[in-house]
């Protein structure tokens, strides 16, 4: 089984991002055969964003993973989960949700700063995304952070693509001009290969660039939460939304639709 080293882990937790090469390369066909299925039988929660210059589109879908064989092989028989518990310095791993995004080649939509935990359903500092290329992704194309917001005990207002707030009469901070700022923050960022994964948490800031290349870049990212995860209470319907799922702000994490992968 494969494991991380105690120096991966401790970046992790300082950092709130790290690169992984080459530990799912044995699910990646798979993957891509998924990625072609998904797009001809997409869910409900589809969005394809179709940019207002006329450049191809950007293709999202989510909570898709047990439809489809080469997500839920990721899921349930690839090391990632043990991976994410080791990351979280968590006893468990649970599921949360998938999250695919196909942004075909002279895509320019840019995924702008953002954190993910405030669109979420879910509160917690144990929390792991795992971002996995199925194309070559260069550095000048992929995703970028700012190293260590995970830790900067903020959360900033969610925002759709077109920049209008998630939820009405949000009171939150916006998000700072990251790029503005790049001079003074520690950027990181990889290029990265089909097989690698770059792990974050949910509360770091980060942004991807448009496609401006001659191919596809087709990632699934798959969402795990550790032993701190409770429902959180939203102003208005999270992203992605649960609409027959009924909980308690404030209790644990937990239910059929959010499985425990891995437990020590």
């Amino acid at each position: 089984m494969v494991e991380v080293c105690a120096e991966t882990v401790a970046a992790y937790q300082r950092d709130g991002a790290v690169l992984l090469k080459g530990i799912f390369n044995d699910f990646i066909e798979d993957a891509r055969q998924a990625i072609e299925e998904n797009q001809a039988n997409p869910s409900w929660r589809e969005r394809t964003y179709r940019p207002d210059d006329g450049s191809s589109p950007f293709f999202q879908d989510y909570c898709v993973w047990d439809n489809f064989s080469g997500y839920r092989k990721l899921v349930t028989a690839s090391p990632m989960a043990k991976i994410a518990a080791q990351l979280m310095n968590s006893k468990t791993a649970r599921f949360f949700h998938d999250h695919v995004l196909v942004k075909e080649p002279g895509n320019s939509n840019i995924t702008p700063w953002h954190q993910d935990q405030p669109y979420y359903l879910v509160e917690g500092m144990q929390s792991a995304s795992f971002w996995v290329p199925l194309d070559p992704v260069p550095k000048d194309r992929s995703i970028e952070f700012v190293s260590g917001s995970h830790n900067w005990n903020k959360s900033f207002r969610p925002t759709r693509f077109d920049g209008t707030p998630l939820f009405e009469n949000d009171s939150s901070d916006s998000v700072p001009d990251v790029d503005r700022e790049r001079s003074n923050l520690d950027i990181l960022s990889w290029g990265t290969e089909p097989g690698d994964a770059i792990v974050f948490s949910f509360r770091i800031l980060h942004a991807a660039a448009a496609n401006a290349s001659s191919i596809r870049r087709r990632v699934i990212s798959l969402r795990w939460v550790g032993d701190d995860a409770c429902f959180a209470s939203r102003p208005g319907k999270t992203s992605p939304y649960f609409p027959d799922l009924e909980y308690i702000p404030g209790t644990p994490f937990q239910g059929p639709m959010f499985p425990v992968i891995f437990r020590e």
